[in-house]
């Protein structure tokens, strides 16, 4: 039986209310889990992808509601007064959940046409806009979870955004410290801005899991494509960072970001990667 229910704010023993029975909020979302990309801060989806957290139930930032058999019976009736304390919204489809998260502008007092056989002007009600597509979807079968925005969703999954988590000052530092860097122009860690500070926590990454001999390659890699904008001391093997500019191209060369196609040989900067099984 699908079943509607709300999250209400600033609650701390009952959490979770009914809204309505034996209705869907939202289209089933029909999915290849498998064409999902795995979450990457610094991948953009396409328009008709989603990220993915496999094994979502055993990640601390899960719900207890999903971590438990779901009962209708468990949830009272949310009452009057409660609905503007609503935080977010999720759909009982099955055994899949739909999660939309509540934001101000969502809720409607107003004057509004209604279009039927004949035209009717409905007195001001309060309404709260479903979105086309879900903001999450929690899949129990496979015991994954879909998104789109993590900032979206980190309201209703509290702690989820450690996923985008930034390099601390400490970590950037130690990364500008790396033997191939040589920092110029009074370039520091004070100049490294939020974008870069995330992409440093996956270069970081990759690099220990690199061998020796392709970091060393790595060098070789980044300046064949990045020649006229990063500048290589080749006797010392340093690339000469003074801008945060080229700490990114730097950065997308970590990650290999650069390559040439087969067919015209055009060097080109891939804006996002995807690994393929």
């Amino acid at each position: 039986m699908d079943q509607i229910l709300a999250r209400v704010k600033r609650r701390r023993k009952q959490q979770h209310f009914k809204l309505i029975s034996d209705e869907a909020l939202f289209d089933a979302v029909a999915i290849d889990l498998n064409s999902c990309v795995a979450y990457n801060p610094d991948h953009n989806l396409d328009e008709d992808s989603w990220f993915k957290i496999n094994q979502f139930s055993q990640q601390a930032f899960c719900i207890d509601l999903l971590n438990k058999d779901f009962d209708s019976k468990d949830y009272d009736e949310l009452t009057k007064d409660q609905f503007p304390k609503i935080a977010y919204v999720f759909s009982v489809q099955g055994d899949d959940f739909y999660f939309q998260k509540i934001t101000p502008s969502l809720f409607i007092k107003r004057k509004t046409l209604i279009f039927g056989e004949t035209a009717e002007l409905e007195d001001s009600k309060n309404r709260l806009v479903v979105n086309a597509r879900p903001d999450a979807v929690y899949f129990k079968a496979s015991d994954t979870l879909i998104f789109r925005n993590l900032a979206t969703v980190s309201s209703i999954f509290k702690g989820i955004d450690e996923l985008y988590k930034e390099a601390t000052s400490a970590e950037v530092e130690q990364f500008l410290d790396e033997s191939f860097i040589e920092l110029s122009n009074d370039y520091n860690v004070n100049g490294v801005l939020k974008p870069n500070r995330k992409r440093i926590g996956l270069a970081m990454t990759t690099l220990q899991a690199m061998s020796a001999d392709d970091r060393a390659n790595l060098l070789g890699y980044i300046d064949d494509y990045c020649q006229q904008k990063l500048n290589l001391d080749q006797p010392n093997q340093k690339f000469e960072i003074s801008t945060d500019d080229e700490l990114k191209l730097l950065l997308y060369g970590i990650e290999q970001r650069f390559y040439t196609t087969p067919f015209g040989q055009e060097k080109r900067l891939a804006n996002s990667v995807q690994a393929l099984d």
